[in-house]
């Protein structure tokens, strides 16, 4: 009887597994991936290009580059979290509650941060900009990486 049930989960998983692949295309191009990783590094490098020829202080340097990181573990911790909810992974509402509230705080200190700074606005805008362009390609390689992670995993249980 036992042996009954675990066949019969295992079965449901398989078809879970299945269904996913079944529905969407989920391996990404290798285009997709080079332009996501490009976005990433083109954000990341010019906002720190940014900080490096600005005239402010290196206190506030040091503000700017904290919020890039914790705004970028913020949007992959948040990508990762709604990715194990759709999968069917365990994410507890207190985990995912707080990963779209450091996001949001991330881009807020951001904002009070570029509001408060003496900076002509396309200083401003730049900052603003390279961060986000960070934040969504941050969010496009985590996906990208679990996508290719998924795959070859279906692929070995194929074959």
């Amino acid at each position: 009887m036992e042996t009954n049930q675990m066949n019969t989960s295992e079965s449901t998983t398989q078809k879970s597994k299945q269904n996913i692949f079944e529905n969407t295309t989920i391996k990404p191009t290798n285009a997709f991936i080079g332009a996501s990783w490009i976005a990433l590094l083109t954000g990341m490098v010019s906002y720190c290009i940014g900080l490096w020829n600005a005239t402010m202080q290196l206190n506030e340097k040091g503000y700017y580059f904290a919020i890039l990181l914790f705004g970028l573990f913020s949007v992959i911790s948040v990508q990762k979290s709604v990715r194990d909810r759709i999968e069917g992974i365990a994410v507890t509402d207190m985990y995912y509650g707080i990963s779209w509230f450091t996001t949001l705080v991330s881009i807020l200190l951001l904002i009070i941060g570029l509001w408060n700074a003496d900076l002509a606005l396309s200083e401003k805008g730049f900052y603003a900009m390279s961060f986000l362009l960070s934040l969504f390609a941050a969010i496009t390689v985590q996906k990208n990486t679990r996508d290719l992670l998924v795959v070859t995993r279906f692929e070995k249980t194929e074959h």
